[in-house]
């Protein structure tokens, strides 16, 4: 399992993906199982706009690439330090169960640490059985008060 770390513009990325030129360019980005808007063009385009912004760290690892992190940094209202949203965590289907999303879980925590955050969240659905028993073995809590507090719920709306 390999996970490459490449620093940029002064933010820590981890990406295979060409940022100065398109995807295509890598021959990377189209092995990853992409949403049908995402064509390997299209993902260069919003990677590099991410990027760009300067709240986004873009974890991808395995030789494939196998699987990727993506986190999305923003100030907190009850700390002076950062929030951290995993934005996306995703690892090829036959790739799953061999540890590369604890590998990179674990890198994503470290980095969102070492950029200033004092939060990170993760977000799935009830049915991601998977993904929520991962991120519970590394600590994370969908409980108010843990360990028995009410459940946190996050909602969303299309706009």
């Amino acid at each position: 399992m390999t996970i490459l770390v490449e620093p940029a513009s002064g933010i820590t990325v981890i990406v295979d993906i060409n940022v100065d030129g398109d995807a295509a360019s890598t021959g990377r980005a189209s092995t990853v199982d992409l949403p049908a808007m995402t064509a390997p063009s299209a993902l260069a385009d919003r990677v590099r706009l991410l990027l760009g912004a300067g709240d986004t760290t873009i974890l991808i690892g395995g030789t494939g690439p196998d699987g990727l992190v993506v986190l999305r940094y923003r100030a907190a209202i009850w700390s002076e330090a950062l929030e951290c949203t995993v934005a996306e965590l995703y690892v090829v289907p036959d790739r799953r169960g061999r540890g590369l999303g604890r590998a990179l879980m674990e890198l994503a925590i470290d980095q969102a640490r070492g950029h200033g955050a004092d939060y990170v969240d993760p977000g799935t659905s009830e049915d991601d059985v998977v993904a929520r028993k991962l991120y519970e073995s590394l600590g994370f809590t969908n409980r108010e008060k843990p360990p028995d507090g009410p459940i946190m719920y996050v909602y969303e709306r299309e706009l």
